[in-house]
């Protein structure tokens, strides 16, 4: 993902499978299924000869190879055990705390290997820019039309899948009054505490928190430079913590604020609250910002029906459910919620917000990435 995801070492050991070992190029696979459909090229699962067919065929690759997806991350452990247990196939799961940046790599550098990828998680503005290299195979989902528009590229190259708010977490044990906005976490009680998810120029939580500081001191999906100027003032006061969050962070008291997603933020609560940490969310007053991570099939998938097919469980109500018991907001929650298949006491544990979220264009994020390329070292390390 557009994130480093770096998360608890033996959580991560005790639900990932990590591959290591360099594949040779997958030839020896077959991507046609029975019927002579090739896999590769199949733009739906009426192309398989129906879902049905879809699995038979996902089934005889019986594997899946995915990157960058931490067990603690939108309830991907839950998430990941589900659809091996429903369909039998085996996910290989290769580092976890990888970035978006990473998982483009992964595709170029890996191409023709058994051990590329097969599905990517990234932020926003990475699938829109992977999908402009020819990276992702077109492909659409049985819910695609369900999906709105703007939450998906037109033939399915990526499609947006869950998403959050830009949240404040905080140690209620050791801040006696945690902020709830952009403005408070420049008083001098918050001296060396605040802290990012990774570097907005590689990650997509630390680029939102970005985004979301300058919507609170003035700017726009257009003006993405008072948010710069924003964590300027916090280097220069004191205040900005430079380790990245994670639960080890956190339970050590290294991380006392963190600027993060809500469905991240909240998550971190029950774990902490096993350890006597109080974690407290707030989604900030003055910086609401809404954004979702997409989903995109390698165009050279070594297991091309296993990954439409895991496509299709995402988007699934069980799969966008699963999401959701993880905090994260599942883009078609609104049909759900209207068609009676939400997890409504999921749905009732999120952090509460008020208002429509609002979307930047990808040109307004490419815009947004390219400013913070240029002028994000300058204002932190100057």
């Amino acid at each position: 993902m557009f994130t480093p995801r770096v998360r608890a070492a033996g959580v991560i050991a005790a639900l990932t499978v990590v591959t290591v070992a360099c594949g040779a190029a997958p030839g020896a696979q077959t991507s046609t299924a029975e019927g002579g459909v090739d896999a590769r090229t199949a733009t739906s699962a009426a192309d398989f000869g129906g879902f049905d067919k879809l699995v038979e065929a996902a089934k005889k690759e019986g594997d899946l190879h995915v990157i960058a997806l931490p067990p603690d991350w939108a309830n991907y452990g839950e998430i990941i055990k589900a659809f091996e247990a429903k369909y039998g196939i085996k996910i290989e799961s290769e580092d976890p705390d990888a970035s978006s940046a990473d998982e483009i790599n992964a595709v170029k550098t890996r191409k023709g290997q058994d051990r590329a990828p097969d599905v990517l998680d990234l932020g926003q503005s990475f699938a829109i820019s992977g999908a402009a290299e020819g990276l992702f195979a077109p492909y659409k989902v049985r819910t695609f039309d369900q999906i709105p528009e703007g939450q998906k590229e037109p033939t399915g190259l990526w499609v947006n899948d869950y998403g959050g708010y830009i949240s404040i977490g905080c140690d209620a044990k050791k801040i006696t009054t945690c902020p709830e906005s952009f403005a408070d976490l420049l008083k001098p009680e918050y001296k060396g505490k605040v802290a990012l998810n990774g570097n907005p120029t590689k990650s997509g939580s630390a680029f939102a928190g970005v985004y979301a500081a300058s919507i609170a001191g003035g700017g726009s999906f257009d003006d993405i430079q008072p948010g710069i100027d924003f964590f300027k003032k916090l280097k220069d006061a004191g205040n900005f913590n430079p380790v990245e969050t994670t639960p080890a962070t956190i339970e050590k008291g290294e991380t006392q604020i963190s600027i993060d997603w809500d469905y991240n933020n909240a998550a971190y609560a029950p774990q902490m609250a096993a350890k006597g940490i109080d974690w407290k969310v707030n989604v900030p007053t003055d910086g609401k910002y809404f954004q979702m991570y997409a989903q995109a099939i390698n165009k050279d998938a070594p297991h091309p029906a296993a990954a439409r097919l895991w496509q299709e469980f995402l988007y699934s109500p069980e799969g966008q459910n699963l999401y959701l018991k993880g905090f994260a907001r599942p883009v078609l929650m609104p049909v759900m919620q209207s068609d009676g298949t939400i997890d409504k006491a999921a749905a009732d544990a999120l952090p509460e917000v008020e208002g429509e979220p609002a979307f930047p264009s990808p040109e307004q994020i490419d815009a947004a990435k390219a400013k913070l390329a240029s002028g994000w070292d300058a204002a932190i390390s100057g």
